[in-house]
């Protein structure tokens, strides 16, 4: 049986980016880099909407021989679309049509890899709604980006307790924290 993650990155007021900032908003250091590096070694099959497929497959072409690139198009890909046309462009991806949440159930229990998701905020949301995931992974850049963040990733999101399993800081300011989500009935009450 395989288990999902969700993974995101986040400026401290929630935001995935923002406009006029560089990626990891400036602040990407070596340790996190070697992080990244890391985790992209650990075999594993990556979930994304369309909107993350369409920005990934346009950016992966012209970045061919950067590590994190190379690795992300060697790793099987499933993304979940009903606007998308096979075949897909970016290699070892599979176009999933239907519900994303049925399908990831199966994908769960036929697979052995884990899987992660990348961006891809409404199929994330979905995914926690339907208390599919096994873990909630947030690496929180220590940028607030009110004026000009773009992309509030917990808006909408069914209210969570989140169980911390793992923490770590890199480069002496950027948090990592990792989670086992349970989806919450109300404010009180633990459903799941």
């Amino acid at each position: 049986m395989s288990s999902l993650m969700v993974d995101f990155i986040v400026s401290l007021d929630g935001y995935a980016s923002a406009d006029g900032w560089p990626g990891y908003w400036g602040m990407a250091g070596p340790e996190y880099l070697a992080w990244i590096a890391e985790g992209a070694e650990q075999e594993h099959t990556v979930l994304m909407g369309a909107t993350t497929y369409r920005l990934m497959s346009d950016f992966a072409p012209e970045m061919p021989d950067d590590p994190g690139i190379a690795a992300l198009t060697a790793m099987p890909k499933v993304v979940f679309s009903s606007t998308l046309e096979t075949p897909l462009s970016w290699a070892n991806t599979e176009l999933a049509e239907g519900d994303a949440v049925e399908a990831v159930r199966n994908m769960k229990r036929r697979g052995s890899l884990p899987m992660r998701t990348i961006g891809s905020l409404n199929l994330s949301r979905s995914l926690l709604e339907a208390g599919v995931v096994d873990r909630f992974r947030l690496v929180v850049f220590p940028v607030i980006t009110g004026a000009t963040g773009k992309e509030r990733v917990f808006d909408g999101y069914p209210d969570l307790a989140l169980d911390l399993v793992d923490s770590r800081t890199f480069d002496g300011r950027i948090q990592l924290l990792e989670y086992v989500p349970t989806v919450l009935d109300g404010p009180l009450g633990v459903g799941g």
